[in-house]
């Protein structure tokens, strides 16, 4: 079983407003509610590439039971922390071919609180064979938390995906118990070395060289429409996808993790691997809704993703 974490989870809230006005009363006849965070995400796709994915995480107040009766309306097995604060809304006004995005906070996390999803954490690594660790961590918590949950998978010989930035990939990165792989992009790549990363291979093999990047297995670096370049060990690879009408990019590059991470538990081969990573996410992107593919699509799209070994 695939066990996806979403440290800070929401309810997300879509407001399609065809004439928005400012300082005025905008009524709304269709709102969209879905259960929102990127492991979350993950969890839809593993669900839907026919995985056990169980998602964790931590809740709270009526929007925490939101959440998790929308995870059973999609028959995704949950095992939360529970909190006695109330969990977030993130809202989306989809207007004049715009999204302008409100989004919270999230509650605030004590010590005690992170120290006793930790116990959780590893109480339910007992029955799981991968992690995956998404999305931006709640206030409360150090930087280095997601550091600490990869070490606690490490000692239960369990691999880890994480998919964060900022400070707390750079956390993970700097420290010498490395997650098995980790998916940044583009863009988290130049925040991390302060530097525009260039999307040729000789500009992303320099980078990859560092030693921060030492003693993960799989470092996916995704390049949206370009595909991705790869480091797997000592080795390197250009993913190219086929060119195909976006109707929604939000979550596919949790839609990648998802199949970085199915591809990983059923040992596929480098190649495989890649390409089920890749069509997961270019999936994602041609659904209207975020952490939905059409599993039928998936051969045909499979065969169209190339890889190329870099020497």
């Amino acid at each position: 079983m695939i066990l996806a974490v979403t440290m800070n989870p929401s309810v997300d809230i879509s407001y399609p407003i065809q004439d928005l006005k400012l300082d005025h009363v905008n009524r709304v006849e269709n709102v969209y509610k879905t259960a929102g965070g990127k492991g979350l995400n993950v969890a839809r796709i593993v669900k839907q590439m026919g995985e056990d994915v169980m998602a964790t995480g931590v809740l709270g107040g009526t929007i925490g039971d939101f959440i998790i009766q929308e995870l059973k309306k999609s028959d995704i097995g949950n095992n939360f922390f529970k909190i006695n604060q109330e969990s977030r809304n993130c809202i989306a006004i989809l207007h004049d071919g715009k999204q302008t995005e409100i989004l919270e906070s999230g509650p605030t996390l004590s010590a005690e609180e992170g120290a006793a999803f930790l116990e959780k954490y590893r109480e339910l690594l007992f029955e799981i064979t991968l992690v995956t660790i998404s999305g931006s961590l709640p206030k409360g918590l150090e930087s280095g938390f997601y550091q600490m949950m990869v070490e606690i998978g490490q000692e239960k010989g369990i691999p880890v995906i994480v998919d964060t930035s900022g400070k707390s990939l750079k956390q993970v990165l700097n420290h010498k118990v490395k997650p098995f792989a980790i998916k940044p992009n583009i863009a988290e790549l130049s925040q991390l070395f302060g530097i525009e990363v260039e999307r040729s291979n000789s500009s992303l093999k320099r980078v990859l060289i560092n030693e921060m990047f030492d003693g993960i297995e799989w470092v996916v670096v995704s390049l949206g429409e370009s595909g991705a370049f790869v480091k797997h060990g000592g080795d390197y690879y250009r993913v190219t996808i086929p060119a195909i009408d976006v109707v929604n990019p939000v979550g596919s590059g949790d839609a990648t993790v998802a199949g970085l991470a199915v591809a990983l538990k059923r040992k596929q081969s480098v190649s495989d691997v890649l390409k089920t990573a890749m069509t997961t996410g270019l999936l994602n992107t041609i659904e209207a809704g975020t952490g939905y593919i059409d599993i039928a699509k998936f051969g045909p799209f499979f065969e169209l993703v190339e890889i190329k070994k870099i020497d």
